[in-house]
């Protein structure tokens, strides 16, 4: 059953013993944010601060910090069956008399299960200031020491394009100028962007509204790499298997999640900038100065009793990191459609999700490991990644070691290795220009002659299962 809201999904992790409450008085500069880091690193609980100081609202930080908060959050024993879920959605088969024909009709109705239902009644409004809003009784970290400020950290920002009114949530992070302006972390290459940049173009302001604290399937969702035309609470719908209840807002032409703890409703005005950070990001190193758009508080509407969600990012281990594998399960079978060939993909914690791919292929002819890595470059967000490496089936690609092993014995630097330059993440700080750079990519992939390859390949060294047989037979026998 989908939660409710926010609230909902931290009663079931506490009865989980996943929870954690810290009553004593705390500073949001900088000391939850060490709290919260030793948390991550260890596998420890999610965190509620009840006595933040200089603010009334408690805050809540490490939701997602574990793969079992993560199946929590997604109401799912194994995140792979979201994949296979959504496959089932998108194959339909095509029916071919009647009988077949009447058996869609569950499948259509599960699907309009996933709009969006607008209320005019909502939780997020139950207290409405737009008289004197002010970003100061909230709750709102400085998570790093050479911080440029506070920093909202797990926004939900709603924008709409100018042109076709479809919507978009995205998670963008917010530096804190005073109590009613914040930066609007926009890099060129994400949605919200591309809203703006049309509405600037039109020199009009773009409406933006912020949700903070939701269920969890919504706040996920904001961070899903989804298609240009996928709307965020439709998915949303999906993940919860009930559709996301939206309220507009108060002031603005903007619909946001009516279970949300805080509504921050505001405009971006077009050729308004600002500079932004640093923050220290989950890179593990500061993200520097540069110029960024300039949200302006308009109102702020919120439950009576409020909960401020937040994460810190940084050096992996992370909150962020559950999310990241969570993303990684989900959209492999969706990956497996386009390249048929991939066995298995390992986006690994310390790649911080752009940096390294790592693929396993059912490789049947020359070239098919360098097919892979340009469809890969191509593909959404993947354009990013900087070093794609494939390897064969049979290769456990989730074993750290493996890779590297096999990395070191079966690649030959001049024939294996391809270099292409293209779009980089917006937090790449070793690329001699900004958005553009060299990535690499490495076939790991055993060799024969079809490859040019004509010495001869040794086999890997493994023992035969006979042999083993008797010693897993004998081995308390042993003495062990």
């Amino acid at each position: 059953m989908a939660y409710k809201d926010l609230s909902d999904f931290i009663r079931v992790i506490e009865e989980a013993g996943e929870l954690k409450r810290i009553t004593v008085e705390v500073d949001p500069i900088l000391e939850i944010a060490e709290i919260a880091d030793r948390m991550m690193k260890s596998d420890g609980p999610a965190l509620i601060f009840e006595n933040v100081k200089g603010s009334e609202f408690p805050l809540v930080i490490n939701l997602f910090g574990s793969q079992k908060r993560m199946n929590l959050a997604l109401e799912v024993d194994n995140i792979d069956i979201i994949g296979e879920k959504i496959l089932a959605l998108i194959e339909p088969e095509i029916p071919k008399n009647l009988m077949g024909k009447l058996k869609m009709l569950p499948k259509l109705k599960q699907i309009s299960n996933f709009i969006p239902k607008m209320v005019s009644k909502a939780a997020c409004q139950e207290l409405v200031n737009s008289e004197n809003p002010s970003l100061d009784e909230i709750p709102i970290l400085k998570t790093w020491p050479q911080d440029g400020g506070k920093f909202i950290t797990f926004p939900l920002v709603f924008t709409k394009d100018p042109e076709s009114g479809m919507r978009n949530c995205g998670m963008y992070r917010m530096h804190v100028y005073d109590e009613r302006t914040t930066g609007m972390h926009w890099h060129i290459h994400k949605h919200g962007a591309k809203h703006y940049h049309k509405a600037e173009g039109e020199e009009k302001p773009l409406e933006v509204a912020v949700a903070l604290g939701c269920d969890p399937a919504v706040l996920y969702s904001a961070t899903a790499p989804l298609p240009d035309d996928v709307d965020e609470m439709m998915f949303a719908g999906f993940l919860r298997n009930a559709p996301v209840e939206l309220v507009k807002c108060k002031t603005i032409d903007v619909e946001v999640p009516a279970n949300a703890e805080f509504i921050l409703e505001g405009y971006v005005n077009p050729s308004e900038r600002r500079v932004e950070g640093p923050f220290g990001d989950h890179t593990g190193y500061y993200s520097l100065k540069e110029e960024y758009p300039v949200f302006h508080l308009k109102a702020i509407t919120r439950r009576k009793k409020p909960i401020y969600p937040c994460t810190i990012v940084g050096k992996p281990p992370m909150e962020d990191c559950f999310m990241g594998k969570a993303t990684e399960r989900i959209f492999l079978p969706l990956l497996k459609k386009t390249l048929p060939e991939i066995v298995d993909i390992n986006l690994p914690l310390e790649g911080i999700f752009h940096n390294f791919i790592f693929i396993s292929i059912d490789k049947r002819y020359p070239g098919q490991a360098q097919k892979v890595m340009h469809a890969i470059w191509g593909t959404g967000q993947m354009m990013f990644i900087k070093f794609v490496v494939i390897l064969d089936k049979h290769v456990n690609i989730q074993d750290l070691s493996e890779v590297i092993w096999r990395i070191g014995n079966n690649v030959d630097a001049e024939r294996d290795i391809t270099v292409v330059k293209g779009p980089v993440d917006a937090l790449d700080h070793v690329s001699p220009l900004p958005y553009f750079g060299a990535k690499m990519g490495i076939d790991a992939t055993k060799k024969g002659p079809k490859d040019g390859h004509f010495r001869e390949w040794p086999d890997d060294i493994e023992m035969p299962d006979a042999i083993k047989d008797i010693v897993n037979s004998r081995w308390n026998e042993y003495g062990f």
